[in-house]
């Protein structure tokens, strides 16, 4: 007997990882051994006392239970403490702060929240998958915002029509970027904030990869502009920035109305989270935070290695100054999906091809740095012999 799926399962198909996941094992089912530099999943571990704080925690007899929807009150007040010391801004951890499951049910569960049928919602192209899914699963419509390299990939608020902005609802934002690695200024934030003022726009700000930063660059939250709690929120996450990626541990800042209907529906949607990784989360977030340098430092060389590998076969690339990603302009004559596809498969290196972010991604791929130097070299090795023989 068929069931049907709901309409609105129609919206939907297996994300691109998914899939690629697949073809990947069945690959590796055949002794191909494939270098996997497509997901954006750190490598590295957290530290130890982090990793300890979580095994104190699972020992006890008494943290297996439910926990409070909005963690604990250390919990609550080690995210804005991460605040004041990561961008010096202060946030109020009863009304500013509502924790998450990791950023990406934030994503999705806030436009559940907000968006009703027909309300539109202005994304970034290229821009993070969830965006758009979550979107036309809510039943809104989608308007992309060109990032394109001549405005630095950043989007122009200028060429969206009236009417559209009008009846935008969101409007989302990801800086450091997710897929382009391209960085925001605070006057950025400024004019995003005027013009989501003028036209009673919801600005979420999407700050996965403002904790890892190369040559003294230091990436700005949002609410380093003043007037942003007004008309903003900021999803923040420990995956990257802490190593923490498969813990599920985010949070969503800022405006308290907003975060109170977000933690309505969190309400019915979830039951918490694991008290022993909320207790290890506080240990992340309050212990000393030098290591982030250190961590940073090995990713800045894995970016250099990529960077300088693809120089030495002609291709230029930006050398980013935050994020995990490089993103590589396609050689003439190849379409992003067919480049990649084919060097899966005669090259057995994985990169993701820039349409998979949104059609303003073609002509492009994203590498990310995720893997040990001496893999990151042996795949560049693989891609330049690769190209010689096109």
């Amino acid at each position: 007997m068929k069931i049907e799926a709901a309409t609105r399962m129609q919206t939907q198909k297996t994300q691109f990882f998914a899939r690629l996941a697949s073809r990947i094992a069945e690959l590796e089912a055949k002794g191909i051994r494939v270098i996997r530099l497509d997901v954006g999943s750190p490598d590295l571990p957290p530290p130890a006392s982090i990793i300890e704080a979580l095994v104190r925690s699972a020992s006890r007899a008494d943290t297996h239970g439910y926990q409070p929807h909005r963690g604990s009150e250390a919990l609550l007040r080690a995210w804005a403490g991460m605040y004041r010391n990561a961008y010096g801004v202060e946030v109020d951890p009863q009304t500013e702060v509502v924790p998450l499951l990791g950023s990406k049910e934030g994503i999705f569960h806030l436009t559940q929240a907000f968006v009703n049928p027909g309300d539109v919602v202005l994304i970034p192209d290229p821009g993070y998958l969830t965006y758009e899914a979550a979107t036309r699963f809510a039943g809104g419509e989608v308007y992309r915002m060109p990032l394109l390299p001549e405005n630095d990939y950043l989007p122009d608020f200028s060429t969206i029509p009236a009417e559209v902005a009008n009846r935008a609802k969101l409007m989302w934002l990801n800086y450091p970027n997710n897929p382009t690695a391209a960085t925001a200024s605070p006057a950025f934030f400024e004019r995003a904030i005027q013009f989501a003022k003028a036209h009673r726009i919801l600005i979420c700000h999407d700050a996965a990869y403002s904790q890892i930063n190369f040559d003294g660059y230091r990436s700005p939250s949002i609410f380093e502009v003043d007037s942003a709690k007004e008309i903003s929120i900021e999803f923040n996450t420990l995956s990257k920035s802490h190593n923490m990626a498969g813990w599920r541990v985010g949070a969503a800042i800022g405006n308290a109305e907003v975060l109170k209907t977000l933690y309505t529906l969190k309400t019915q949607v979830d039951s918490g989270h694991f008290r022993p990784i909320l207790e290890a989360a506080v240990q992340a977030m309050t212990e000393d935070q030098g290591w982030l340098q250190e961590r940073n430092h090995i990713y800045q060389r894995r970016r250099d290695l990529i960077v300088n590998a693809l120089h030495q076969m002609g291709i230029r690339v930006r050398k980013p100054f935050a994020s995990l990603y490089v993103w590589m302009p396609i050689p003439n004559g190849w379409s992003s999906e067919e480049f990649c596809q084919q060097l899966l498969e005669e090259a057995q290196v994985s990169i993701t091809p820039g349409t998979v972010f949104g059609k303003y991604g073609e002509g492009a791929a994203r590498i990310c740095f995720c893997l040990a130097d001496d893999l990151i070299a042996e795949a560049m090795d693989r891609l330049g012999k690769w190209m010689a023989k096109q």
